[in-house]
This record gives structure tokens, C-alpha cells and sequence, in this order.
């Protein structure tokens, strides 16, 4: 890998963020794969020269595109910056150890993500050249094709295909590179297990620590269908509760749903975060083809809405979106008051499925002591010897017996069991 671009100041990147969001709605760029799609690559398009004779079918792979086809990665990142992106994603949703290994290309990890940074970063030098205005690079830390927290065997609740430190030591890797290679902020997006997110803050973090410094974060979840939750059963506050810990410099949602049935989730975050409020959602549901079809002012009506109402410091687009959409929606905003996060008062605040505050009209709270293992012999018992599925029970019991919340005794930590 070449020799990192800067030593990025986290400081002034976000002082001069903080600076810009209070003064205008940011906009951030829409899909990199509905871009990618329309450069109709076959499979020798995807390989390039250097990986023509690998093993594995490459086509479908986008982030591999960034050492195959950078000149085509590099002007689709002119492009949302000339069309009034203030912020671009890196082409690395899946460049990490876990998503890799599906191509063989765990080793090229460190290159996808330092070009990938690169590229953008040679984008947003080209766009400030000719106007002058300061844009950003967003380096992205997609969810990976594994979840922490749901086994994906229907007859073993217990088992799970990857390990926090896993998820951890991989997120580490990618984000290392991508700030070796330019990246000005980390966002981790299309959290739909929590859990993975909290991995990849951790391994941002370490990033952060053997780099010697600390870049803002943007943290976006999705929900995933109508029921109003993520993959992993949290709502819109639970999932802000479990993060805020981060102190992010945004969080929000993107993917999954249109900007219509998004919006009450975007509200109920921008009531809760005392942080800058991100929304980049689909054009509109897919259709029966898979294909997005909200135009550019359809969408750029519906985000307007969303900042005319004051829910949002950062707008942009996920699947289906195009330059053509961010242009509208810059145009849209352009002239409306961002957000202004409000002053929240602290208290005690935790999360499960739902969230829980300890506020002065909870006159009593229950909590249940039976899972830790060094209180419960029974529930020592069900650890040890791996019976996680009924150890679990243990805990919903308390829940269903009226406790609000659970203890942990041997991490000393308190989660809450809505």
C-alpha cells in the first residue's frame, strides 16, 4: 500500500463540519452501486488486468472496482460533488476481511480501502478547485454480510457466524486504511444488527489510537421494513441510546425504505439526539423489478419537507438515487435553516429492544438479578455449558415477570430488557 496521503487533523476536520452544519443543510451523495450499474461492466470489466486469471467470479463485486476501474469510481464522485454533494461515500460498503472472503480477496483488504479514499479524495480536490467550496470525504464501513446477534441457523438460536472480535479486528483494518488514504470522517451505515456497529466503533477506535488521531463519526441505521425496527428488533430511540455513548457528529438512517416512510423514524431521532441528524433513504420502495423509481423532484419534495420541518442537518440518498437527484435536493435546501439539535438533560439512559429513561416521574424501577453468573448457580451452569438459547429464557422470564431491567453482574454493565 502507498505511503498515507496526511496525517489527517481531527480537530479542524470537525470544527470546520461543526462550522458548516449550523450554517446550512449538508448534502451528502446518492447510490454508488446505481452508478456502477450504469457503466454495464461485464465480468472482464470487473477484473481488469491485474485479477484477469483469478479463480472466483469477481462481477458484482463494486469495491473491487477501485483498483480495476478507478478513472470510472473517480468521475462518479466528480459527479455528486459538481451536482452539490458537500459530502461523498468511498466505494468500500464491503471492504472489509468478512464481505471479502466471498471473492477470495481477504489480502487486497488494505488496497481497496486506501484507493478507494484516494479516489474520492482526488474527486474533492478537483471539485474545490473549481468552486472554491470545501468538500469531504466520508470513509464508508458498510454492516458486512454477518450479524453479531441473530444466528443464521433456525435450529441453533446459539450459534453465530462471526465474533464481536472478529467484527472488530476487521472494522480496524478497513478504517486504518481509510483514513491512511484521505478519508476526513468515518461513517458506519446500514447498521442493522447494533451490535456490528458497536465493533466497528470499537475498531475505529483503534484505528483512531495506533494512528494518533480521531476523525468525526456518523453512525446511520436502517430500518428494515415497515414494523418500524432494525434487523435487530430495536427502534428508532433504543438504537440512539445503544450509539450515543460514540458521541457521533451524526447519526440517522439510510437504505431500506423510501423518504415517505422514513420520515417518522428520522422525527423521533431528531427529538431525541442532541448530535446532527443524518437522512439518505431510497428512491421510493422497488418495484417489481427491484428498480427504484421516485424522481429526482419527487424526492427532492419529500427531503425538503423533512428540513422544512427541522428534523435534518445532513440530506442525501441511498439505492436508485443519481447526481440528478442530489442537484435537486441541494437546490431544494438551499435556502432552509438546518436543525438545531436540541439541549437534552442527563439522565440515565438505556436500551434493549426499546429504550429506557430513568426520569424523576419513575418512582420504582424493577431489576433482574438472575443473569449473572456469579449470583445464579443455574445460570453459571446454562454459560458453561453453552446452553445460550435457555440462558436467554432466563432473561425473558424477568422481562415478562415485570423487570425493566437486567443486570449483568459479571461485565458490571445494565442493559434494559424491552
Amino acid at each position: 500500500m502507498p505511503a498515507s496521503r496526511r496525517k489527517p487533523d481531527g480537530r479542524a476536520i470537525r470544527a470546520a463540519l461543526t462550522h458548516l452544519a449550523r450554517e446550512k443543510i449538508l448534502v451528502l451523495d446518492g447510490a454508488m452501486g446505481t452508478m456502477i450499474q450504469d457503466l454495464k461492466l461485464d465480468e472482464k470489466g470487473f477484473r481488469g488486468a491485474h485479477f484477469a486469471d483469478w479463480k472466483r467470479d469477481l462481477k458484482g463485486n463494486n469495491d473491487l472496482l477501485n483498483l480495476t476501474q478507478p478513472d470510472a469510481i473517480r468521475d462518479i464522485h466528480l459527479a455528486y460533488f459538481l451536482a452539490g454533494a458537500d459530502l461523498v461515500e468511498t466505494n468500500t460498503f464491503s471492504s472489509t476481511t468478512i464481505a471479502q472472503a466471498d471473492y477470495g480477496l481477504e489480502d487486497h483488504v488494505d488496497a481497496l480501502n486506501f484507493e478507494g479514499a484516494r479516489l474520492a479524495r482526488e474527486a474533492a480536490d478537483l471539485a474545490e478547485q473549481k468552486d472554491g467550496r470545501p468538500r469531504f470525504v466520508c470513509g464508508a464501513l458498510g454492516p458486512t454480510n454477518r450479524t453479531a446477534s441473530i444466528s443464521p441457523d433456525v435450529n441453533n438460536p446459539g450459534f453465530r457466524a462471526v465474533s464481536f472480535a472478529e467484527l472488530r479486528s476487521a472494522y480496524h483494518q478497513a478504517s486504518r486504511a481509510l483514513i491512511e488514504g484521505g478519508a476526513d470522517l468515518i461513517i458506519i451505515e446500514t447498521v442493522f444488527d447494533t451490535l456490528n456497529a458497536k465493533a466497528a466503533l470499537n475498531g475505529v477506535w483503534d484505528a483512531f489510537d495506533e494512528l494518533a488521531c480521531e476523525l468525526p463519526i456518523i453512525i446511520s441505521g436502517t430500518i428494515t421494513d415497515l414494523s418500524g425496527r432494525t434487523l435487530s428488533g430495536q427502534t428508532s430511540g433504543a438504537f440512539w441510546h445503544s450509539v450515543r455513548h460514540a458521541n457521533p457528529f451524526a447519526v440517522g438512517f439510510n437504505c431500506a425504505l423510501g423518504a415517505r416512510e422514513l420520515r417518522q423514524h428520522v422525527a423521533e431521532i431528531s427529538r431525541l439526539a442532541d448530535t446532527f441528524v443524518i437522512a439518505y433513504p431510497n428512491a421510493g420502495l422497488p418495484n417489481e423489478f427491484g428498480l427504484y423509481d421516485e424522481s429526482p423532484e419527487y424526492m427532492a419534495g419529500l427531503l425538503g419537507e423533512f428540513a422544512d420541518s427541522g428534523l435534518v442537518n445532513i440530506i442525501g440518498g441511498c439505492c436508485g438515487t443519481t447526481p440528478e437527484h442530489i442537484r435537486a435536493f441541494a437546490e431544494r435546501v438551499k435556502t432552509v435553516q438546518p436543525r438545531r439539535p436540541p439541549r437534552v438533560e442527563p439522565q440515565l439512559r438505556l436500551s434493549g429492544l426499546e429504550p429506557f429513561t430513568l426520569t424523576k416521574d419513575v418512582t420504582f424501577v424493577n431489576v433482574g438479578e438472575r443473569t449473572n453468573v456469579t449470583g445464579s448457580a443455574k445460570f453459571r451452569k446454562l454459560i458453561k455449558n453453552g446452553e445460550f438459547s435457555t440462558a436467554l429464557d432466563v432473561a425473558r422470564e424477568q422481562g415478562a415477570s415485570g423487570a425493566q431491567i437486567i443486570e449483568d453482574r459479571k461485565s458490571t454493565r445494565l442493559n434494559s430488557s424491552h
